[in-house]
């Protein structure tokens, strides 16, 4: 993990990933009332990022706390929604976020998990947590197969990404989110989304992942290309649907 450098690799990439990162479906959160969650619960958004997981909960009530140790990323997040006087921001790691015994109702975790030592996290997450918290884990998967344009971009990550195919099996599958929850495993549920790009948003989205190569790389240019001619070949009406599965597991991880 310390390889990979989890908590710096993005901080050349925040103006991509504030402009171009897709959301999370509101859906989520009515899941999520189905669990017992209300909207005055407390939320810790853990590897908060630039606050589009934070928002989610802003927008259905909730009061936010975001963990990041990212501070290219919190002052993306500040200037964003700092002035939403239920959302504050604190400098800290999944692993020691720093926050008080029992402070959150709801930790989440979106598009991040991969990153963290999932035991030190489980012990941290329980301290945190009051007594009747739920621990809710995210992430937009992106869809490898379908159409012409998602297949053709899954080679492209392939042949061109730096470090892609490491970051990728990180994700942890189904199974292992149940064993990771344990006997406090509430369930999971995955939703349809997505977004429709141009070709900028196209690069954007791109260019946001921290897995692809930046100007100066020798994979840079010819990415371009590649990225170009994939959307000219896939594109319907100047635009190409970016197709995702978000899936969201939930649970007390320390029962």
């Amino acid at each position: 993990m310390n390889d990979l450098r989890p908590t710096e690799r993005f901080s050349d990439r925040v103006a991509d990933y504030v402009r171009y990162r897709p959301d999370y479906p509101r859906a989520l959160v009515d899941w999520l009332h189905t669990l017992g969650v209300r909207p005055h619960w407390r939320v810790a958004d853990v590897g908060a990022g630039t606050g589009i997981s934070s928002k989610l909960f802003l927008d259905a009530g909730h009061p936010v706390t975001a963990v990041e140790p990212n501070a290219a990323m919190r002052e993306a997040a500040m200037r964003w929604l700092g002035a939403e006087s239920r959302f504050t921001v604190v400098d800290g790691r999944a692993e020691a976020t720093g926050l008080a015994d029992g402070s959150a109702d709801l930790v989440t975790v979106a598009q991040a998990f991969h990153w963290f030592d999932r035991e030190a996290v489980r012990a941290e997450f329980a301290r945190v947590l009051s007594p009747h918290g739920l621990v809710v884990v995210f992430w937009n998967t992106r869809r490898l197969v379908g159409t012409p344009f998602l297949e053709g971009y899954e080679r492209l990550l392939r042949e061109y990404g730096i470090d892609y195919a490491g970051v990728a099996e990180r994700y942890a599958d189904d199974d292992s989110m149940a064993r990771w929850f344990g006997a406090g495993y509430r369930g999971k549920a995955s939703f349809a989304h997505g977004q429709k790009l141009d070709h900028d948003g196209l690069l954007g989205r791109t260019q946001s992942s921290s897995y692809m190569p930046r100007v100066g790389h020798p994979n840079h240019e010819p990415m371009l290309a590649a990225l170009r001619s994939l959307f000219d070949a896939t594109q319907d009406g100047g635009f190409i649907d970016f197709d995702y599965d978000t899936r969201v597991f939930a649970g007390r991880p320390d029962a």
